[in-house]
């Protein structure tokens, strides 16, 4: 059965596990087409009127449409803040897989904390990591911070668990969450981004770190490294910086991205032999690719080692206090 009325609105009751009731937004359904296909277009606004939606349609087209928007083809429902970019994907046949790449991959940190007590995910998005998180740990807490209102009400369209005891989803600002809290965390994980790649807010030192300061030992930081690589580079120094160089990072064959992993670990570098035994069993428990994970950060973390054939290899900078 279709979870839509005539009207375009979506029928609340046939979501399932609501993050929120929809009454109190106008989510409502436009077909339309793209150059590279039929899409239905989920709006989070009230309804036009008929004589307005071509513009209206004209605007998603062309990017000019300054809200998030939901598109849908069949097989998955995607979450645009634009066009450049997916931000999250859903498939509508298995709704609590990771479906991107990139998603897959921030995930390697179970091959370092297996059983966290608490994961603080910055940019609830498509709600991905959320789930998937919620649903693979069961004996964790998951905090999700999000600064877009309306990319909260969309959650019911990716299928977001209810918040209870275990689950919170927090309207804020990353960065403001991270310097008022005094929550600690075992795993942090930065997806937040807006049409441009990461957000200019979770691009400053001070951020990361309010970040740190609230890891627990032996925590992780995983940053989702989308936009140009300019900046991106600018980004890895920083948080390099802040973690005392305990960073590895690595590329995602998929979409261009790269994953920051950031380590608050007093044993440095990672004990690899006990990290492969791990990924093994954690890898068929999860249904995730953790050994080959495993692989590609050992292969960048010995890349990372090698002094340049240009330039001798660089020292670490100094610390102050």
């Amino acid at each position: 059965m279709s979870a839509r009325h005539a009207n375009g609105l979506l029928d609340p009751a046939a979501v399932s596990d609501p993050l929120d009731p929809l009454a109190d937004s106008q989510i409502w359904e436009v077909p339309v087409v793209f150059p590279d296909g039929r899409y239905i277009a989920y709006l989070n606004e009230p309804i036009p009127e008929p004589v307005a939606v071509p513009e209206l349609l004209k605007r998603l087209r062309n990017g000019r449409y300054a809200k998030p928007f939901v598109l849908e083809d069949g097989e998955y429902r995607q979450l645009h803040l634009g066009l450049r970019f997916t931000q999250s994907r859903m498939s509508l046949k298995a709704p609590d897989a990771l479906s991107l790449a990139y998603t897959r991959k921030m995930m390697a940190f179970l091959l370092f904390q297996p059983q966290p007590k608490h994961v603080v995910i910055v940019g609830l998005g498509g709600g991905s990591l959320t789930k998937f998180c919620y649903r693979q740990l069961p004996h964790a807490r998951i905090t999700t911070v999000e600064i877009d209102q309306s990319v909260i009400e969309l959650a019911p369209l990716f299928q977001v668990p209810r918040p209870n005891a275990r689950l919170r989803i927090v309207h804020a600002d990353g960065a403001e969450y991270f310097a008022t809290t005094h929550q600690s965390a075992d795993v942090v994980l930065v997806d937040g981004c807006d049409q441009h790649g990461i957000a200019p807010a979770l691009c400053e030192e001070r951020f990361y770190a309010s970040v740190r300061a609230r890891l627990r030992p032996g925590g992780l930081l995983v940053v989702n490294l989308v936009g140009t690589v300019g900046r991106s580079d600018a980004l890895i120094r920083s948080i390099a910086k802040i973690f005392d160089e305990q960073v590895l990072v690595v590329p995602v064959s998929v979409g261009g991205n790269r994953i920051a992993l950031a380590f608050c670990n007093p044993a440095w570098p990672p004990d690899w032999p006990q990290v492969d035994q791990r990924a093994v069993a954690l890898g068929k428990h999860h249904g995730l690719d953790l050994p080959g994970f495993s692989k590609r950060l050992q292969a960048n973390a010995r890349k990372a080692l090698k002094p340049s054939p240009l330039k001798p290899a660089r020292k670490p900078p100094a610390q102050t206090g």
